[in-house]
């Protein structure tokens, strides 16, 4: 398959991943399904129906895939110095903080084509769904400061997305 249909596949079976995770909720599994969380979940989700691509160098998702890193750990950075740091003025102070997660950002910039696997590697794999889940979980309940619940359907939502552009592939391996 190619991008814009792993992407168009991510569309529309966004609400089958709303009704599986609703199942979970009602087995006790700790997933809270707000507005807020459904609508990001949504995003991580069509992300991750081509995310296992970013491992191309051509492939639209990974020239995508690297400024969104860059950015959102540039963000983070700035969302976890903003109040430590103190050298003068609010706007100084400010400015510091932008200055601190510019830097992070260009160094994961860098750092993500550095770390990159061969295509169709470990990046192909229900390891790298259960990172993508990890990751969208942290981003969720330390990045953005969401409850508990709420992120962990962030991250089901991520790695079930990841998981269908592998079902797609017909290429589910563990690593």
């Amino acid at each position: 398959m190619n991008y814009e249909e792993h992407v168009l596949a991510g569309i529309i079976t966004y609400p089958l991943a709303i009704a599986v995770a609703s199942l979970l909720k009602n087995f006790g599994f700790p997933i809270e399904l707000s507005t807020i969380a459904m609508v990001l979940g949504y995003a991580l989700y069509v992300l991750g129906s081509d995310l296992p691509d970013m491992d191309h160098p051509n492939a639209l998702i990974h020239r995508g895939t690297k400024p969104l890193v860059s950015v959102a750990v540039g963000s983070i950075v700035y969302l976890r110095s903003v109040d430590m740091v103190n050298i003068g003025t609010e706007w100084e102070n400010i400015t510091l903080a932008w200055v601190l997660g510019a830097i992070a950002g260009v160094i994961s910039w860098y750092g993500f084509t550095a770390i990159m696997p061969k295509h169709r590697g470990i990046i192909h794999s229900l390891l790298f769904a259960f990172v993508y889940g990890l990751l969208a979980f942290a981003l969720g309940n330390f990045g953005i400061g969401l409850p508990s619940g709420e992120s962990v359907f962030l991250g089901f939502a991520a790695f079930s997305g990841y998981t269908l552009h592998l079902i797609l592939d017909r290429d589910v391996s563990l690593v």
